[in-house]
């Protein structure tokens, strides 16, 4: 029997890392973005709920695929388990920045009106 793959997909949106596990990971019909099929999340028999992966299970609720844009996915790892989904929020984030530093301003430069 073919053993069935699990991916790692490790990428950021509006200020948080996600970190989510699913069968599925290609490069996908829409140019520029990773297609994730088949999302995993933990099973309910634990007594213990994850605030985090409870987040993910709401946000991705009824979604059969997504579609991430290159730009944003970090990481993708094929590994032997899924474990638990995460999202933490991006340092700076809550100050409105993001994880890439904003552009440089040089006074006086293109701010000249002819």
């Amino acid at each position: 029997m073919a053993k069935k793959r699990i991916y790692k997909v490790v990428f950021t949106n509006q200020g948080k890392v996600f970190e989510i596990y699913a069968r599925q990971v290609t490069s996908g019909e829409l140019y520029g973005f990773v297609e994730i099929a088949g999302l995993l999340f933990g099973e309910k028999t634990t007594l213990v709920v994850d605030p985090s992966e409870e987040q993910l299970k709401l946000e991705f609720n009824g979604v059969n695929r997504t579609y991430i844009p290159f730009h944003s996915v970090i990481r993708i790892d094929e590994v032997e388990k899924e474990g638990p989904g995460k999202v933490v929020q991006l340092a700076g984030a809550e100050k409105g920045t993001g994880p890439f530093p904003p552009l440089p301003v040089t006074p006086g430069k293109g701010t000249e009106r002819g």
